[in-house]
């Protein structure tokens, strides 16, 4: 078996860039810090979302079955906190004293949660999907364009019986399905996924995680197009309780940098794994539509792809397309939130997309990520690109998925114009009640840098592909 060392000038390159950044503070910009010595304890503090997702958890123990969830209002950089039992004023002041903004609910956690489990019981659907929303205290229920006839009518039966202001249902346009690909693309068994982040395993050696269902697709993985094994599958889970793999690098001696290679000459330098908080705005790395942001909307997400049902997931309205499996989701500060798992939409029409929370990811495998060895992020922008085809993305459960994800499209860092030269074949062959077209021509479908030498920068100062 041959052996691919990641280029050292990778890392080089990276650390100048990330130096060049920190002068024009262009990547990162100074966020509110927390108001710690506010004058009156009933005002709700000024909070960035990881010190907001950090109070939610500490207050879900604290207020016990008072506690209905929490959301970040990032218009006021606050944490809202749902609270029953309207009578229960040392609970109230309790939220108020540790500075959050409280709201009186109807539904409680435990409620939810019930309603949840009769959806998994009697409403596990493929194409079908649900997470709770704090901000309208109710479970969403998303189902996909493949819903129809009785299916759709036994899911809407479920969500009336679960009873008024419990549940709503929406339909969206797309199809869930997983998406193969992400920050920096990694190649196995004819399928391309992407390295989501470097991190060191248990055993001390360096490592990547990706998408589970990239983990079972293939044992091998490399770093360009029909190019040698670089680094071999060490667990995966798919699907079941996430969609994660841990990927050991081959070479000891990789250096395996903590960071995310943004394009456009963008490096984020990860520092830490931080869960995700809903109302948190977040960006995506993927090797197939480059650097995109949107909005955290539901946690702990049960999604029933054609190859079984996942749950634990991050529910996002961030667009992505097929190849963009295993990417990196990160803030502006540099913490790590989660892998790219699969969705519905693409970043024409936009849609729901799903995510692996690294945190459970890291405590599965027992890796660790951060400065204190390899974490975070793929090297720096000399990945291959230039119109490389990705094969067959996943065979699937019960021979429910095959084909051809995605065509090539750019799966370099910023670099390459990634002209994506062949169609994709049709993305999945469904379960009997569907079939997939072509599911991606991926022309013009380059990563950051893709031919039009222009971004577009949003408010958090990362440049934005397009």
């Amino acid at each position: 078996m041959s052996h691919k060392r990641i280029p050292k000038r990778k890392a080089a390159i990276a650390a100048g860039s990330v130096v060049a950044l920190g002068a024009a503070a262009l990547l990162l910009p100074n966020a509110n810090a927390s108001q710690d010595g506010a004058a009156d304890d009933a005002t709700p503090r000024t909070l960035k979302a990881a010190d907001a997702s950090d109070l939610a958890a500490q207050l879900a123990g604290a207020l016990g079955d008072a506690f209905a969830g929490s959301y970040y209002d990032s218009a006021k950089q606050q944490l809202v906190v749902n609270v029953v039992g309207g009578d229960n004023n040392t609970v109230v002041v309790q939220a108020k004293k540790a500075g959050a903004a409280v709201r009186q609910v109807d539904n409680s956690t435990a409620e939810l949660k019930s309603a949840a489990r009769t959806l998994k019981t009697r409403a596990t659907i493929p194409g079908t999907s649900w997470a709770v929303d704090p901000r309208t205290n109710k479970i969403v229920v998303t189902a996909d364009s493949t819903v129809t006839g009785a299916r759709w009518n036994r899911l809407e039966s479920t969500v009336d019986s679960l009873g008024s202001g419990m549940a709503t249902l929406k339909k969206s346009a797309g199809t869930f399905r997983t998406f193969v690909s992400g920050g920096d693309a990694i190649f196995g068994g004819g399928a391309r996924c992407s390295l989501g982040f470097n991190v060191t395993a248990g055993d001390g050696s360096p490592a990547f995680l990706t998408a589970g269902h990239c983990g079972v697709a293939a044992e091998q993985w490399s770093d360009a197009q029909n190019g040698g094994p670089i680094a071999t599958v060490d667990q995966a889970v798919f699907p079941g309780a996430g969609d994660f793999a841990l990927v050991k690098y081959d070479d000891p001696a990789t250096q395996a940098p903590s960071e995310v290679n943004a394009g456009n000459g963008q490096i984020v330098p990860i520092a830490q794994a931080a869960d995700a908080a809903v109302g948190q705005q977040v960006f995506r790395m993927g090797s197939t539509t480059g650097l995109r942001d949107g909005t955290v909307t539901g946690l702990d997400a049960t999604v029933n792809y054609p190859e079984g049902t996942v749950t634990g997931l991050i529910q996002t309205d961030v667009c992505a397309e097929p190849g963009d499996s295993g990417g990196s989701l990160f803030t502006q500060d540099g913490s790590a939130v989660g892998l790219t798992s699969g969705g519905s939409g693409d970043c024409t029409s936009g849609g729901e997309t799903f995510f692996q929370p690294v945190t459970t990811a890291l405590q599965a495998t027992g890796a660790t990520l951060g400065a204190g060895g390899a974490g975070g992020g793929a090297g720096a922008g000399d990945q291959a690109g230039g119109g490389e085809q990705a094969g067959g993305d996943q065979a699937g459960g019960d021979g429910q998925q095959a084909g051809g994800d995605q065509v090539g499209g750019g799966a370099g860092a910023g670099d390459q114009s990634g002209a994506g030269e062949q169609p994709g074949a049709g993305e999945q062959s469904g379960n009997g009640d569907e079939s997939g077209s072509g599911d991606q021509s991926g022309a013009g479908a380059g990563a950051p840098g893709d031919g039009s030498g222009h971004g577009a920068a949003d408010s958090s100062g990362l440049t934005e592909s397009r």
